[in-house]
C-alpha cells in the first residue's frame, strides 16, 4: 500500500449536503478497489484559469489516501464514469518528504516556544529591576 494525495473537482454544487453526497461516492470508489481513505479537507469553490467544458468555478477537494500502486489505474478508469467528479488528479506522497518537513515544523514550533518563554522571562525581569 502506497499513500496518494488526491485533488477532486466537482462542479455544479451550490450546497454543502450535496458536496458530501458526492464526495462520499467518489471516495466509495476509493473502498471498493481496496484502498482507505485517511483524511479528507475541503479547499473551496475556485474559479478556474480558463472555462474547461463551459464551467467556470468548481468546489475542490484534497484526500489522502493508502492504495495499491497497481489499483490505481484502475481506480481513475472508474472515475471516468462516475459523473459527479469533473476532474481527478493522483500525486504520490514522497515519505521522506513528509518527515522532513514535520520534523522542520516541530524544530519550528519548539524555537518559537523557547522565545515566547524568554520573552516572558524578560518581562517578569524588567519589573524586578526597576523596584
Amino acid at each position: 500500500m502506497k499513500k496518494y494525495d488526491a485533488l477532486y473537482i466537482f462542479v455544479g454544487i451550490t450546497k454543502d449536503d450535496v458536496l458530501n453526497a458526492n464526495l462520499e461516492k467518489a471516495l466509495a470508489e476509493v473502498t471498493r478497489v481496496g484502498g482507505t481513505v485517511i483524511s479528507t479537507e475541503s479547499l473551496g469553490k475556485r474559479a478556474f484559469a480558463r472555462p474547461m467544458a463551459k464551467k467556470d468555478t468548481g468546489v475542490y477537494v484534497k484526500v489522502r489516501m493508502e492504495l495499491d500502486p497497481a489499483k490505481l489505474e484502475e481506480l481513475v478508469n472508474r472515475y471516468h464514469l462516475v459523473e459527479e467528479v469533473f476532474r481527478v488528479q493522483f500525486l504520490a506522497v514522497d515519505e521522506r518528504r513528509e518527515a522532513k518537513i514535520a520534523a522542520e515544523r516541530q524544530a519550528r514550533a519548539e524555537r518559537q516556544a523557547r522565545k515566547e518563554a524568554a520573552q516572558a522571562a524578560a518581562v517578569v525581569e524588567t519589573p524586578a529591576e526597576e523596584a
